[in-house]
């Protein structure tokens, strides 16, 4: 069957049931937040004086949950073909794959509180620490930003912990202050740009961009899905994204040029690329953010003839492959047609829904 043989051919997907704290064993129910929630933080306990501080927040969205997740970052029928094995095993998705209990974070509390509100930035660290990169409080405190970052939540740490704590973290920073929901952003270093990416592409509703330092992937493919296709078409239309790289930091640079011509040829237009001069793989001077955010926090203006026409090019070449594939399974050619069909779901992901999960359906 089709999404049996898509579990069995991608490891990737199975790595995804620990990658989400999947159960491994059969459960009666799925797993919910805890029932009693953390100790206050000095954040939730009372206002915070302008500085750092280490910080534990208790509260949920289902915006972080491994259902959620699962929707958002995987293909739809990566995504189909998890649930099914999970089901035929008797496991479970757990509700969230971390434990806020036992999570911890580092805050900056600007200076300035913007009469709007304060911006947000949601910092994805390719090391363990929370900490505050050098440099940049005197620009967070000029443009009024909170700083969030997660602790233990390096590039060890099993990705889908670290994308579920920075969506906690901005969550939590936006019950306790009030932020200018147009100015929340989320941002990494090394391998942590690459979560940011993912995120900034897959929660357009809540991330207004990304600052992708020193780390990128090209979109459509096992590394980058693209997302369901409403938060899709507002990722195109809202989200400004700033690549920053050093210019002797070689390796990362072509992944920016092939993420940047892949944001190209799927219509995405609202991004930007500065080269650090004189640095190699290093993490972002306070001018630099400077720099990276007054981009940021630029109206996002795609031109609208340009994205318009893309996009019907795009939708001309995804009706096509969809089209060949029906037809290759009325044809009874249908071992033809499963391959084609994964593929078409490896390139366009969400955007190829629903029509690809019911051809899925009907080639099993």
């Amino acid at each position: 069957m089709q999404l049996e043989r898509l579990a069995r051919a991608a490891p990737a997907i199975l790595a995804a049931a620990v990658w989400l704290g999947v159960a491994t064993r059969a459960v009666t129910a799925v797993q919910a937040p805890p029932a009693q929630a953390p100790a206050p933080s000095p954040a939730a306990a009372a206002p915070l004086a302008p500085g750092e501080h280490a910080v534990v927040f208790g509260d949920y969205t289902p915006l972080a949950g491994n259902a959620e997740l699962l929707r958002r970052i995987l293909s739809p029928l990566r995504d189909a073909a998890l649930r099914r094995r999970l089901a035929d095993s008797g496991a479970s998705l757990s509700g969230y794959p971390v434990d806020l209990a036992a999570a911890s974070f580092g805050l900056y509390v600007p200076a300035r509180s913007p009469a709007a509100g304060y911006g947000l930035m949601a910092f994805v660290s390719p090391w363990d620490d929370a900490r505050l990169p050098e440099g940049w409080s005197d620009v967070l405190d000029r443009s009024g930003m909170i700083f969030v970052s997660a602790a233990r939540a390096g590039n060890d740490a099993a990705d889908g912990r670290r994308e579920a704590l920075a969506i906690l973290a901005a969550y939590n920073v936006m019950q306790r202050f009030r932020v200018d929901p147009a100015r929340v952003f989320v941002a990494g270093f090394s391998g942590g740009s690459r979560i940011a990416l993912r995120l900034a592409l897959a929660y357009p509703d809540l991330f207004r961009g990304a600052l992708l330092n020193a780390g990128s992937d090209a979109l459509g493919g096992d590394a980058l899905p693209l997302p369901p296709r409403e938060l899709w078409l507002r990722f195109q239309e809202r989200s400004h994204l700033v690549y920053l790289t050093g210019e002797r930091d070689t390796l990362h640079l072509a992944m920016d040029a092939a993420s940047l011509e892949s944001m190209r040829r799927w219509c995405v237009f609202n991004v930007l690329q500065r080269i650090t001069p004189w640095t190699a793989h290093e993490g972002a001077s306070g001018a630099a953010l400077a720099r990276a955010l007054e981009a940021l926090e630029a109206p996002a203006s795609p031109g609208r003839a340009q994205l318009d026409a893309c996009r019907e090019g795009l939708e001309r070449r995804l009706t096509q492959q969809l089209d060949a594939v029906q037809s290759l399974g009325s044809r009874g050619e249908r071992a033809a047609a499963r391959r084609r069909l994964e593929a078409l779901d490896r390139e366009f992901g969400g955007l190829a829904a629903p029509r690809s999960v019911a051809l899925a359906a009907q080639l099993e």
